[in-house]
């Protein structure tokens, strides 16, 4: 039987098999929530063999929905809709399946439930002792302690894990360069973190982007002119190495804002680190900047599971965790 991983967020969709194979598409809900369940049947189409659909979410949060409740119940609405009567299971936060029935009852259980699949599919690489795994996305990033291979969260809620530490509202794409506290800024959605790490060599430019602050592709020129306005400047008034200079100050700020979550959030007598995510790369610069003279085993999920797997970690999670416990 082949299950289908859905991981549901604000602004992408992502899919997944327990064979490996994984599809993200964007996908604006917070603009659109009324064209969700027609964009979820189509990445459904996709995977023709599927027999059951393993559900997780975010986009619950999206300000489009007046209240968390009524986000899952939408979301659960466009699900059945792209299910066309497969079978529907939905993860929550402790550790179990629900029906959609028991899901819509049971909302706080399974919305923002994402991480906690994927910390509970992750802990197989780190069977025996501490471990802690770092996951950071295009919109967030995900630090969970896990005691021989079980996820030990000390927050379960958005609201509980922001104030933990464990859930840090960066990512490396969508986070809007102002709101990494950079002190001498325009506080004008002008840039994100994408046109940052572009902007320094660390991510390629990818011209078919257009979801950007002025709707200009990630070109490396139009990544630089937006981060020239965050300073109240422009291609013509800045020159490039006083932008990629700003650059780098405020990627020390995301960092130092990574950094204060692990802090407060690394377990003792740290055995093994689990990487993944799209920014997989950021969270081994912020571990190794952070604890230079600590060196757990390293694992990557990138590594582990391919890169296309990796980006869409939590559907992979759902799919596998769903494979292996049949309803």
């Amino acid at each position: 039987m082949t299950v289908l991983g859905l991981d549901i967020g604000g602004a992408n969709l992502k899919a997944a098999t327990a064979a490996g194979r994984a599809v993200s598409v964007p996908f604006a809900l917070w603009k659109q929530p009324d064209a969700l369940p027609a964009a979820l049947a189509t990445l459904v189409v996709e995977f023709p063999e599927t027999d059951e659909l393993a559900v997780t979410m975010t986009g619950e949060l999206c300000d489009c929905f007046a209240t968390k409740r009524e986000g899952v119940n939408r979301i659960l609405d466009a699900v059945e809709f792209a299910a066309a009567g497969c079978p529907v299971r939905v993860w929550g936060t402790g550790g179990n399946w629900l029906s959609v029935a028991e899901a819509r009852v049971r909302t706080l259980e399974v919305a923002a439930s994402n991480w906690h699949a994927l910390a509970t599919f992750a802990g197989r690489f780190a069977p025996v002792g501490n471990a802690l795994l770092i996951d950071i996305g295009s919109t967030t990033t995900d630090i969970i302690p896990l005691e021989n291979g079980i996820p030990m969260a000390l927050g379960y809620t958005d609201w509980d894990r922001l104030h933990s530490g464990e859930l840090v509202y960066i990512g490396v794409k969508r986070t809007p360069i102002m709101a990494l506290g950079y002190p001498t800024i325009c506080s004008e959605y002008f840039a994100d973190t994408r046109d940052l790490h572009i902007a320094l060599g660390h991510a390629p430019e990818d011209p078919t982007a257009t979801d950007t602050a002025d709707g200009r592709p990630a070109t490396l020129d139009n990544c630089i002119a937006r981060m020239a306005r965050m300073i109240g400047g422009d291609p013509e008034t800045l020159g490039p190495e006083i932008v990629r200079d700003f650059a780098g100050r405020c990627f020390r700020q995301q960092c130092a804002r990574i950094q204060k979550g692990l802090l407060g959030v690394k377990p003792p007598d740290l055995q093994t680190l689990i990487v993944s995510g799209t920014g997989e790369w950021l969270a081994r610069e912020v571990w190794h900047h952070t604890y230079p003279d600590l060196t757990p085993r390293i694992i990557s999920l990138s590594a582990e599971l391919g890169r296309d797997v990796s980006a869409c970690a939590p559907a992979y999670a759902v799919a596998v965790l769903a494979s292996e416990m049949p309803a």
